[in-house]
């Protein structure tokens, strides 16, 4: 009988050790994940932006109406940008006062056909508004521009700055529009004070930026800009290079302009290569003063010389001095946010980078509850912008 039931005890022995193993290995992944990260930010970017048969919108549902309000309408504008007939007739003069077309001096380039520019919503509506006084019609779509009156885009679309005498820190989450769930995740949790940057790509994106506007958020534009590692990491077809001259990559940057109203300037998507020449940046930048808009540097570029031109232009410029999710762990991301307060209580102002990453937003909505009883204000980037010389 004892001998009979040795085999048995050997089995349950076997699999009990064979238990034990999945759960070390189950362990071990779930830390590995917790403290090296889950996918980069540029192989999010990569991975959504991979050529597809026109790829035109994310994967997932566009934006729902929101709460109080009827969602923004996004029209289609045919060549020669012809009103849509669903704006009323006063709506209708203000967007024929808009200047006549201009033609852009650009190099020819072979590239896939580019989808046609998308409109600027209703003029009505608030803040979801696009302003036809800092917009210009082209042959690429609208383009912001300094007013006749001389307000810049940066100005007529930037949102509340907070009362002086207290230390500012802005936080710029970027990566918005390339999943829609994530997308509307963020808009709902994240406070009006975070700063939100959307991708050009897809064409539900001006809704979003609607909506996000809507909840009291500013906003940036995200322009694709190359890599260090490009084309293993490749943000797309209108990326800005550093090889191809100032006319192909102003053609492009003119298509991310002309996607969506409403943003106060431009950040990079990626761009550890680009930002690190000042010959590509300098008439980068150039252009976007002369639309009135700033340019952020979300400080992904180690070796960025975007300082450096924007002081020397003179352009309005505002930099990240931390990025608080390059571990995306919640107890990272903390102590990222908390060295951001002892920056903005040292100098009087912090500005911190990250990504859409539900962590990240779950730990920001978190740390902005609080941020006023320890002293400091969250405040939009528009509000952290410095300008060099004249």
């Amino acid at each position: 009988m004892a001998a009979n039931s040795m085999p048995g005890k050997r089995g349950a022995l076997m699999l009990g050790l064979a238990w034990a193993l999945v759960l070390i290995v189950s362990l071990g992944a779930a830390a590995a994940i917790q403290f090296l990260g889950h996918a980069t930010y540029a192989e999010v970017v990569t991975a959504a932006l991979a050529p597809s048969p026109q790829k035109a919108k994310s994967k997932t549902p566009g934006p729902p109406p929101p709460a109080a309000a009827k969602a923004p309408v996004v029209f289609e504008t045919p060549p020669g940008g012809i009103v849509p007939a669903e704006l009323s007739p006063a709506e209708q003069a203000a967007v024929a006062a808009l200047p006549p077309p201009v033609q852009l001096a650009v190099a020819a380039e072979p590239s896939a056909p580019v989808p046609p520019p998308v409109a600027l919503p209703p003029i009505k509506g608030g803040l979801a508004v696009a302003n036809p006084a800092v917009l210009e019609k082209t042959s690429q779509g609208y383009l912001p521009r300094i007013s006749d009156a001389g307000v810049w885009p940066m100005q007529a679309y930037a949102a509340p700055s907070p009362p002086a005498g207290r230390p500012r820190i802005a936080i710029v989450v970027s990566g918005l529009g390339i999943s829609a769930r994530a997308t509307q995740a963020a808009i709902a949790a994240l406070p009006a004070g975070v700063t939100l940057a959307f991708v050009p790509h897809f064409a539900d994106v001006p809704n979003w930026v609607a909506l996000a506007r809507q909840r009291g958020h500013e906003v940036l534009l995200e322009v694709p800009m190359e890599p260090y590692d490009f084309p293993d990491s490749d943000p797309g077809e209108h990326t800005l290079r550093t090889s191809i001259g100032e006319e192909a990559n102003t053609k492009r940057l003119s298509w991310a302009l002309s996607r969506f109203t409403g943003y106060v300037g431009v950040t990079n998507m990626l761009g550890g290569r680009f930002l690190s020449e000042s010959g590509p940046i300098e008439p980068m930048m150039t252009f976007l003063m002369r639309r009135g808009l700033l340019f952020y540097d979300n400080g992904a570029a180690s070796r960025s010389v975007a300082p450096q031109v924007a002081e020397r232009l003179g352009a309005p410029f505002a930099q990240a001095t931390n990025t608080i999710d390059s571990i995306q762990a919640a107890m990272e991301i903390d102590h990222r946010l908390s060295d951001l307060e002892n920056e903005a209580r040292a100098n009087g102002k912090a500005v911190g980078s990250g990504f859409l990453y539900p962590v990240t937003v779950e730990r920001v909505a978190l740390w902005a509850r609080g941020l006023q009883g320890r002293g400091f204000v969250l405040a939009p980037i528009s509000a952290i912008v410095a300008t060099g010389k004249k």
